[in-house]
């Protein structure tokens, strides 16, 4: 039983994978390397301390690893009108609330990006708390997120709910199950092997069936 549902935002409740990969493309474009768009999609949902090496090498980052994030950056920023919230987000949110989880909104994003994405999902009225950048010296994979999202409601326990493997990973260094949503295009079978221990095709999916999840009701 757990006492905190803790919800990661970029890709699992706002629809924002691609935006991120075409941004990390033409950023990269800027220093002439070009990567194909498939192999950055399936790094994102790491963070951007992490993932300039992961999918370009380490000389990249160590050449031009801050460059390419500032470009990144600028490049997102022209992409963010188009950012819309995924189906049941807004409702998924009251009903975790009206059950009686603390309530996490979990992202290693700028501030002011997350700012835009929790209004989207009228997030900032429901939430207990949220997480930036600020937040954590270490993106996902590493389980810094997770951590932060639970010391900042004095959570004992914690379900995490996120799109990519790299939410898995991160709760699980942490001894935090999550439930996955396929909304970063990751497989089913992915997601498990990442350590999530169930699998929705959407938000709307998981409302549907909390009752049969690790969100039924908190512990207290």
């Amino acid at each position: 039983m757990a006492d905190t549902a803790i919800l990661d935002v970029d890709g699992t409740l706002v629809d924002t994978n691609y935006q991120h990969a075409l941004a990390w493309f033409r950023a990269l474009r800027r220093y002439g390397i070009t990567l194909p768009v498939w192999r950055l999609h399936r790094g994102i949902g790491m963070g951007g301390d992490q993932f300039v090496a992961a999918v370009a090498g380490r000389d990249v980052e160590e050449e031009h690893g801050d460059a390419l994030r500032a470009a990144w950056s600028d490049e997102f920023d022209e992409l963010l009108g188009e950012v819309r919230p995924f189906d049941g987000a807004h409702e998924l949110l009251v009903e975790l609330k009206d059950r009686g989880f603390r309530l996490v909104l979990a992202s290693s994003g700028q501030a002011d990006h997350v700012d835009v994405f929790l209004d989207l999902v009228e997030g900032k009225e429901l939430a207990d708390a949220w997480t930036t950048s600020d937040d954590v010296e270490r993106s996902k994979p590493e389980p810094d997120l997770v951590s932060a999202a639970l010391h900042k409601v004095g959570g004992g326990s914690g379900v995490m709910v996120g799109d990519s493997v790299y939410d898995a990973q991160a709760a699980a260094r942490l001894g935090v199950p999550t439930i996955g949503i396929r909304t970063g295009g990751f497989s089913v079978g992915e997601l498990h092997e990442a350590g999530a221990v169930q699998v929705f095709d959407s938000l709307v999916a998981l409302r549907a069936a909390l009752d049969g999840t690790a969100l039924a009701s908190p512990s207290r």
